[in-house]
């Protein structure tokens, strides 16, 4: 094999002895996604003080207020952004008010919403629920206000990593 010439090599089909051999993976993939399609929002709902008794979070209300801000903020555009409730839930108000060991009329239980909207369109979303206070004029609804607490492109990231947060029941 010694003898053979470049220009014999070329033409010539590769042996087995000179294919490369697959080098074996590690277990760990690295995967980079640069435009991610969904943003994900964790939102409360938070009563306005002078409300009397707010009825628990249901996935209709959810919608129905949702559907209000982005109306009240951005019209009938707004009514077309999609919307994806992924889990309505309770949560406690701040962690560190555990820590704190404050009274109980202080650490009031929020109903929190998982949501997901197109990524295009998360700002304005973001925009129209912070800027938003819901509830009837005749006084027999309750007041109420959507509070962005988190938001990311990622779930996972979202919610520390784990995801426990929104798949427990």
């Amino acid at each position: 094999m010694a003898n053979i010439t470049n220009q014999e090599m070329a033409t010539s089909a590769p042996s087995s002895s000179t294919k490369r051999k697959p080098q074996e993976s590690s277990s760990t993939i690295h995967f980079t996604s640069r435009n991610p399609p969904w943003t994900y929002l964790k939102l409360q709902l938070i009563p306005q003080p002078d409300a009397s008794s707010l009825q628990p979070l249901d996935a209709l209300s959810a919608r129905t207020y949702l559907s209000s801000a982005l109306s009240q903020f951005l019209g009938l555009t707004g009514t077309a952004i999609p919307i994806d409730i992924l889990k309505i839930g309770n949560d406690a108000t701040p962690k560190s008010a555990e820590k704190q060991s404050l009274p109980p009329s202080m650490t009031k239980k929020y109903d929190c919403a998982w949501i997901r909207v197109p990524r295009e369109d998360s700002a304005a979303v973001v925009a129209a629920l912070s800027s938003w206070i819901g509830g009837s004029s005749s006084g027999s609804g309750a007041n109420v206000a959507w509070r962005v607490c988190a938001k990311g492109n990622y779930l996972g990231a979202l919610v520390a990593g784990s995801g426990k947060d929104l798949f427990i029941p």
